[in-house]
Order: structure tokens, then C-alpha cells, then sequence
């Protein structure tokens, strides 16, 4: 299996039940190429409540009264298709590879579907060198730093979690926005040392990101009203260090952290409602630990100006602020806890609870418009067919809660059965 695949599977609890451990390897002069991927697809059956209300930064679904609150999807998993390229030479002592990779998504939402609506990305394009004596410099586009083992630890890694709004993406939401905020994938400069007696560490300057937010009051972005940078003179910067161990007892503990500096906060076409600054900031702590056939999990994060994981925004920065002309940041925090078991018949069943929780910022008012929790419990089962083939089923409950007392909440169920194929 490819290098960016195995750090999607490997990482996860349910790597036992994967795919082979090597892809398509081939010797090119100087160079290995190392060609995988996967392929994956679920048909999702999801019940939402009827509510009137919208919930900016919600995972759980609602329906608009009047309508069906019954949704049926085929769609990828959260792990989208998969089709990676590395290779890998070493020259003057040093080792090179890269890496470039495409994710299809199998999503459709209307017959005769137009170029630019395949729901297709391209998340992965870095180059490394280094030594295992002195470490490997990264630089490209790959998965963010903060956040990474949280959701590579994430059993809904190989299946669906929340699949309710992938009508028109390439992937749905799995655990993310309930329990960790999404790593992304980022544009970065990032250095990893040796490890050392299992002992790790990265530190990475990221592209900076603008904010998402809104003037009407409201923590969605609209068309005209995205809050905006006016110069991306600060990187982001993220770091982790880990420490892995094996033996009958084995497992990783990792502690996380990031920081952005963004100055002069606008919104779009309105430069009269400006922010001189804003800072945003967070740490996370992790463990994953197996023994036998148990595996466990367990991950808190706290933040500010992070703000949370949403409905349609899946990245670093949604809500992360109040409405201008407040543009103070809003503080947030959030976990979840696992637990595996690989049963006689190689099917390993999981049990998950994630919860992110959103507060609102100094002298904002409290609003039915901006989520305060999402909530999510997933029960799982994921059975290995073949070496390369894993049937899965899984159902998750979701809950979002809002800020304003006596507005009712927003619920969700989603049970999903599928696939996913490794090469």
C-alpha cells in the first residue's frame, strides 16, 4: 500500500482489517513506484427531524416541515476514492519521494452531470527529502498537522458517520465537527524528526486561511459577506509530538498544537466593519492503546478563534468568530472516546461518543442561528471479506443543540451499509 494510504489506514484502529500492505510497486531506473488507493461506496438511509429552524455549524439534519424527513443516498464513505502515486529514490544520502493523488467522489444529485460537478479533488501534491538520521522535510499539499490523529483514530475512517449532507461532496462528514476539528489538507512546509525510541515530533508553517463568518448575525458565510483578510502576512503554524510503543500492551500518546495570527478582519465589500486583529489557537491531547483484540481510544481538544467543524464547512476557521462588528473569537472544545473488539470471525465492532461544543464570544448575543453542540454516538461493524475487501455497517445518532433556550433541537439517524476495497 502506498506511503499516504497507510497513513490513512495505518493510523486507524480498524488497519487490522484493511488491505494488503503494499500497492502496485515498480522499479523505474532510479526510482520505486508505488501506485494504490481505494475504492469505496455506501448506500446511506437517513432520518432527520422536521425543523424550521437553521443551526449554522449543525451536523444533524433537519427537514423543512411539510417535506419527507426520510433521505436515501449512495455516496463514498468518509474516506474518499482513492488513487495515489509516490515514489521514493535515495540520491547523495538523501531520501527523496513525492507524492500526487486524485480523489473521485461516487456522489450524483442530477442526470447528465457537467464538467466541474464530479465532485473530484485533489488533495495530496508534496515532495520530501531526508535521513533517518536527521529527519524529513516536507512541502506541498498534505493532510494538516493539528487534528491528524484524532480523525486517522476515527473508526467512521473506513465507513459514514453523518452522511446526510453528502448530496454534492465528495465525502461525507464521519466523526468530524463531533468530538475534533477537521485537519484538512494544507498547503505546508513541515519538518519531522528521527524517531528516537519512539519518540516523534512535526512542526509545520501552513498556508494562512481566512476566517468564515458573516455580517448578518449569523455564523454561515453568505455570498456577499465573507469575512475577509486583508493581507495573509502571518503562516499558520502546527505542531505534534508522539510517543509510540509495542509489546503486549501497545499503543501512542500525542499532544497538538496550532496558532494563526490574522490581521485586519473584514467583511467583503464593507470595509468600515473591520477587525485590527484576531488570533486563533488551540491544543489537543490523544491516546490510542490495544491490547488483544481490544482497542481504545480516547481525544479532548480546547480552542480559541478555532471555532467549530460545520454543516458545509468542514475546515479550520468556521465560526471561529463573532459577527461583525464584534469579530471577538469564540471558544470551543470537544472529544470523543472509543472502544474495538475483534470478534472470533475477524469482524471488528466499535462503539464511539464524540461531542464538539461552541460557546459564544465577549458581548455576543446568544442565537438560535449559531450551533452551541453537535453530539454523536456510532455503532460499527467492520468485517474483512478478503485482505482487500471490507464489508461495513454502521449506524450513528446525531444531535445538534443551539444557544437560544426553547428553540428545539436538530436530530438525526443514519444507517449505512457498503463497502471499500484496497489495492
Amino acid at each position: 500500500m502506498n506511503n499516504k494510504i497507510k497513513l490513512a489506514v495505518a493510523g486507524a484502529v480498524l488497519s487490522a482489517a484493511s488491505a494488503a500492505n503494499a500497492g502496485i510497486i515498480i522499479p523505474a531506473g532510479d526510482w520505486t513506484l508505488d501506485i494504490g488507493g481505494n475504492v469505496n461506496a455506501y448506500a446511506n438511509f437517513s432520518d432527520t427531524d422536521k425543523n424550521a429552524n437553521t443551526i449554522s455549524g449543525g451536523v444533524a439534519g433537519a427537514t423543512a416541515a411539510g417535506a419527507d424527513d426520510n433521505d436515501v443516498t449512495v455516496t463514498t464513505g468518509l474516506l474518499p476514492n482513492y488513487l495515489s502515486v509516490s515514489g521514493t529514490t535515495r540520491q547523495n544520502d538523501v531520501d527523496v519521494g513525492f507524492t500526487i493523488s486524485i480523489q473521485p467522489g461516487a456522489t450524483t444529485s442530477q442526470s447528465l452531470i457537467q464538467v466541474g460537478q464530479s465532485n473530484q479533488e485533489n488533495r495530496q501534491a508534496f515532495m520530501t527529502f531526508g535521513d533517518k538520521s536527521w529527519g524529513t522535510v516536507k512541502l506541498g499539499k498534505d493532510l494538516g498537522v493539528f487534528g491528524s490523529n484524532a480523525i486517522l483514530n476515527d473508526m467512521t475512517l473506513l465507513g459514514v458517520g453523518g452522511a446526510h449532507v453528502n448530496t454534492n461532496n465528495t465525502t461525507t462528514i464521519g466523526g468530524i465537527g463531533t468530538g475534533y476539528i477537521y485537519a484538512d489538507w494544507r498547503a505546508q512546509v513541515a519538518y519531522t524528526t528521527p524517531n528516537m525510541n519512539g519518540f516523534q515530533a512535526t512542526i509545520a508553517m501552513m498556508q494562512p486561511w481566512n476566517p468564515q463568518g458573516n455580517a448578518d448575525g449569523m455564523a454561515d458565510a453568505g455570498p456577499n459577506d465573507t469575512f475577509t483578510r486583508a493581507s495573509h502576512n502571518n503562516p499558520g503554524w502546527e505542531a505534534q509530538a508522539s510517543y509510540s510503543w509495542t509489546g503486549d500492551v501497545s499503543g501512542k500518546v500525542w499532544v497538538e498544537g496550532m496558532y494563526e495570527s490574522m490581521d485586519d478582519i473584514y467583511v467583503s465589500g464593507q470595509t468600515a466593519l473591520k477587525s485590527d486583529d484576531y488570533s486563533a489557537d488551540a491544543y489537543g491531547i490523544g491516546a490510542q492503546i490495544s491490547t488483544g483484540n481490544l482497542g481504545l481510544v480516547a481525544y479532548y481538544y480546547d480552542a480559541d478563534g478555532v471555532g467549530t467543524t460545520g454543516k458545509f464547512a468542514r475546515g479550520l476557521y468556521n465560526a471561529g468568530t463573532a459577527a461583525a462588528p464584534n469579530f471577538k473569537g469564540r471558544d470551543s472544545d470537544g472529544g470523543y472516546v472509543q472502544a474495538t473488539y475483534v470478534i472470533p470471525t475477524g469482524t471488528k465492532l466499535g462503539l464511539s461518543y464524540g461531542v464538539s461544543n461552541l460557546d459564544t464570544a465577549s458581548g455576543e448575543a446568544k442565537s438560535v442561528a449559531l450551533v452551541e453542540s453537535n453530539k454523536r454516538w456510532t455503532v460499527g461493524a467492520y468485517h474483512p471479506l478478503t485482505k482487500h475487501l471490507n464489508l461495513v455497517a454502521e449506524y450513528s445518532d446525531f444531535k445538534t443543540e443551539t444557544h437560544e433556550a426553547g428553540v428545539k433541537d436538530h436530530e438525526s439517524d443514519v444507517f449505512s451499509l457498503g463497502a471499500i476495497l484496497f489495492f
